[in-house]
């Protein structure tokens, strides 16, 4: 009988690694290096919609997901938005566009990405989305659902083939990326 169990153990097991697929994002967890995404299309403050392919079809594309609107705005997200928006001829010149998504509950999220931005206007090469509903946040697996919070501060370099080339996912409010970071890593030196 242990051995009928043993031998059944194994065959789950061998099934389970052939239909695997290792290049699709864990269930459990955000999307890691390696892993192909699937395509998404989010509203824009001026009420047209951006799609990650669009954007991927002529180069890199970081996407910098912030923690939107939790009761109020949050100041390492806007300390983050601005780090990025002034190295933005950095990032063209990397070849990169960057789309940042604001995630919130569905009242109201235009309003609150506006003030978010505090009367600057979004750099060349950069765009802001919102994730109503948090549609987007909970497929990649970055909803914070707790109090006060809306996703976790995170970081991807997605390449044209719609692969991670690069991702930091923050499980606090700090330790998000920075700039220079993700420079780096579209020069292929992290």
């Amino acid at each position: 009988m242990m051995r009928l169990l043993s031998v059944a153990a194994c065959l789950l097991l061998i099934s389970g690694w052939l239909t695997a697929d290792d290049n699709s994002p864990a269930a459990d967890g955000p999307p890691a290096m390696g892993d192909t995404v699937a395509d998404f299309e989010l509203p824009v403050l001026d009420g047209e919609t951006v799609k990650l392919s669009e954007l991927a079809k002529d180069g890199p594309v970081v996407v910098v997901v912030l923690r939107g609107f939790p009761g109020k705005q949050c100041p390492l997200c806007r300390a983050q938005a601005i780090g990025f928006g002034t190295s933005a001829k950095k990032f063209a010149d990397a070849g990169a566009k960057v789309l940042m998504i604001y995630p919130g509950g569905v009242d109201d999220l235009t309003a609150k990405a506006k003030q978010f931005l505090g009367g600057q206007t979004v750099p060349d090469g950069f765009t802001l989305a919102l994730d109503p509903g948090y549609t987007f946040t909970s497929a990649w697996n970055l909803r914070w659902d707790d109090e006060n919070e809306t996703a976790y501060p995170s970081t991807f370099i997605i390449g044209e083939d719609m692969t991670v080339q690069w991702a930091k996912v923050s499980m606090s409010h700090g330790g998000r990326s920075n700039p220079g970071e993700v420079l780096n890593a579209l020069k292929g030196k992290e």
